[in-house]
């Protein structure tokens, strides 16, 4: 009961970690676990954040402070005027605000420049994927290459061993030589040392795909084999520069250049705001509050000689009113009559640092040239791709009905050639002979088919056909 139950638990957990995946879902896994995609996600995440800083630039700046401090040991106090061990405290509070009115646009530019800088991090991700699809495809075309040749290798070892048994039974009955057995038996050795090699291709493949998708388990892993028949497509009705014109419009990498672009045009437009006088009003506030006594005046007067006299010598006296010792005032009044206020224009008016800003435009000018040149080359190598992605379609479709023919023409040879073997009127050696070239030109159209569906799937990309298989 218990072997039983261990069987089940075995077989439900070998099925749920089997995976059979089709072309889209194995573009979607690699997409969504390649760390390069996740860093240049990141990358559209701190653009996003540089635009927040950009927005912010139009907004005031605001800072208030406070402090409060202790002067402790010999100092001098406020209220008496003498050297004194005594401890005084001090509160202060205060704010400040400034904005920006003008500084030569460069908010404004800065915003735009963030925004551009978000739409070509998008399309820089976009291309990405889109090399990313290309690669995923030629990938898992391979593991269905493979999968088929070994099929169509695994079919042939199954005719090879009846040829061997009924080539037996006729040398048993005196209807062909011994030695026609041994020719057989090599051509069955070298049938099952092509399996080998093409199971070992194919688990390769296997291996390989599952990396792009980041699958550890490659052996419960695999692709979904159908019969692939050649797919219909007009896309070769159409003219590789028609091809290039939708490309032009399609490719994100494109896309990205002409933005770069844009962006090296903002860039000297910031550059050239520098030059420019800028522009800030500011307003600041003041507050204080101290806990030391006061002295203040008591409503009594003493009269102080201030003088003399020269002529008569009489003293002259001036009557100074009499202070004493207060208290601190309250925390309200202190408040009100220690407020100060602060605010006013900041011109800035750049004339000379040093040839910095100028050649900061200098340099933006030649980044939006090297930008120009980046785009045209784009273009330039976009077309010689296209065009020779169209040639070499043309030539695989070519090569493939080719490799039809050529089937069919080893077949009726091989077929003939069978006859005769079982006839007794040919040998072992030119009947593997004419085998071996029938088992070539299968191979050979199955290598022509996939090549074919490859490269059409290619041209289709850049057309704007998604990538599928049916």
């Amino acid at each position: 009961m218990k072997l039983k139950y261990y069987i089940i638990i075995f077989g439900f957990a070998n099925f749920t970690f089997s995976q059979t995946l089709t072309l889209r879902e194995c573009v979607e896994m690699a997409v969504e676990k390649n760390i390069s995609v996740k860093q240049s996600a990141l990358e559209i995440e701190n653009a996003n954040v540089d635009k927040s800083n950009a927005f912010g630039n139009f907004l005031p700046n605001f800072n208030a402070q406070s402090s409060h401090s202790w002067n402790i040991g010999l100092n001098q106090n406020i209220t008496t005027g003498l050297l004194e061990n005594v401890t005084t405290q001090f509160s202060s509070l205060g704010g400040s605000i400034g904005i920006d009115i003008y500084n030569g646009l460069q908010n404004i530019n800065q915003l735009h420049r963030a925004n551009l800088n978000i739409l070509a991090k998008q399309y820089q991700l976009d291309n990405m994927i889109d090399d990313i699809k290309l690669l995923v495809a030629n990938s898992y075309l391979q593991v269905m290459f493979n999968q088929e040749i070994l099929t169509t290798q695994k079919s042939q070892l199954i005719i090879a061993k009846e040829q061997l048994k009924r080539t037996i039974s006729l040398i048993d009955a005196g209807v062909l030589p011994v030695g026609d057995v041994f020719e057989l038996e090599a051509n069955l050795a070298s049938q099952e040392q092509s399996i080998i090699q093409a199971e070992n291709n194919y688990i390769l493949s296997k291996i390989s795909l599952a990396q792009l998708l980041q699958i550890s388990d490659y052996e419960n892993f695999n692709v979904v084999i159908e019969d692939l028949d050649i797919p219909f497509s007009t896309i070769l009705d159409n003219s590789p520069k028609s091809i290039f014109e939708k490309a032009l419009t399609l490719r994100n990498d494109i896309k990205l250049g002409v933005v770069n672009i844009e962006i090296a045009e903002k860039d000297i437009e910031l550059a050239k705001g520098s030059l420019q006088p800028s522009l800030r009003g500011f307003y600041s506030y003041s507050n204080r509050v101290g806990y030391s006594d006061r002295l203040i005046g008591d409503g009594t007067f003493s009269d102080v000689p201030i003088g003399t006299v020269l002529s008569s010598g009489e003293t002259v006296v001036r009557p100074i009113e009499n202070t004493k010792i207060s208290p601190a005032l309250s925390l309200s009044d202190q408040l009100r009559f220690n407020e100060g206020q602060n605010y006013g224009l900041s011109l800035n008016i750049p004339i000379f640092n040093g040839f910095s800003s100028r050649n900061s435009v200098k340099r933006a000018k030649i980044n939006l040239e090297r930008s120009k040149n980046s785009l045209d080359q784009q273009k330039l190598d976009l077309e010689s791709t296209i065009n020779q992605a169209y040639n070499d379609t043309r030539g695989a479709y070519k090569f493939y009905e080719a490799s039809q023919k050529t089937v069919k023409s080893r077949k009726i040879a091989f077929d003939n050639t069978q006859n005769r073997f079982r006839a007794g009127a040919m040998n072992s050696f030119d009947y593997v002979q004419a085998k071996q070239r029938y088992e070539q030109s299968l191979s050979d159209l199955i290598r022509a088919k996939f090549d074919y569906i490859f490269k059409l799937k290619v041209v289709e990309f850049y057309f704007g056909i998604p990538l599928e298989i049916k």
